[in-house]
């Protein structure tokens, strides 16, 4: 029981200090809750197995499989529903059940994925989308697990309402010149503040999109075709983004 607790402890500990490490939103309430989800169900940021959105923690299909693993799962049976389908217009649902153990009556979930559910990223890849939704709802049902999988939210679920000015960005200067000047990094800034996103790990994103080793190298058209890439993803699925700056560690703040 000692070193169980302890192993519990230790998982709590790194969570809690790779979730500061890598997320600016985590207030007091998001670090209980962390707490809670790491000895409930052992389960570790660094594997993958959670994510902070809009300050709320969601689990992964990576996740759930590992805890199912853990908790020597004896099936998942996976099955579509006809009824329910249209392949030429991409439309699929699919019914799950969890087998615990070989006695277990079974723990079902329904899933399903359209064109108009899922990111844009994934589209024309909507009957996988589905049925690993199934298979995350009768896992989430199975062990008793309150918080919804990421990969359950819809395609636009969450997304704050469109602001009158979001139509009305300011546009780019024409010409040479630093790619900090005023108008790009005035656009930036409203884009970061328009959609809540963090700033650090916009700008370790927009590293990344240039290719450069630090912003400083990049040059003006880089950042502005970076900057008309974001608010266009913005626009179009902000979970998605969020997803994908969440895979970059928060760099400190003024690093570049």
């Amino acid at each position: 029981m000692a070193i169980h607790a302890n192993k519990n402890s230790a998982l709590c500990f790194a969570n809690v200090r790779m979730a500061k490490s890598k997320w600016s939103n985590v207030n007091k309430s998001a670090v209980e809750q962390l707490k809670r989800l790491s000895n409930e169900l052992q389960v570790s940021i660094a594997s993958g197995d959670l994510l902070l959105l809009d300050a709320r923690w969601y689990v992964t299909h990576t996740g759930l499989i590992r805890l199912a693993a853990r908790r020597r799962c004896s099936g998942i049976q996976v099955q579509p529903i006809p009824e329910f389908s249209d392949a030429l217009n991409r439309r699929y649902a699919f019914k799950a059940t969890v087998f615990k153990s070989l006695q277990s009556p079974g723990f079902v979930g329904y899933g399903d994925a359209d064109p108009s559910n899922v990111s844009f990223l994934v589209h024309g890849a909507e009957m996988r989308v589905a049925e690993t939704r199934a298979v995350n709802r009768a896992l989430r049902k199975a062990y008793g697990i309150g918080i919804c999988s990421v990969e359950e939210i819809g395609s636009f679920a969450g997304q704050p309402d469109a602001r009158p000015e979001s139509k009305k960005l300011p546009q780019p200067a024409n010409g040479n010149g630093n790619h900090t000047g005023p108008k790009v990094r005035d656009r930036l800034c409203q884009i970061i503040r328009q959609h809540q996103l963090d700033p650090n790990l916009v700008k370790a994103y927009a590293t990344d999109f240039c290719a450069v080793k630090t912003l400083r190298e990049a040059t003006r058209e880089q950042v502005e075709n970076f900057v008309t890439h974001l608010a266009d993803w913005a626009e179009k699925d902000r979970n998605a983004l969020l997803c994908q700056l969440n895979s970059y560690p928060a760099q400190k703040e003024g690093a570049a």
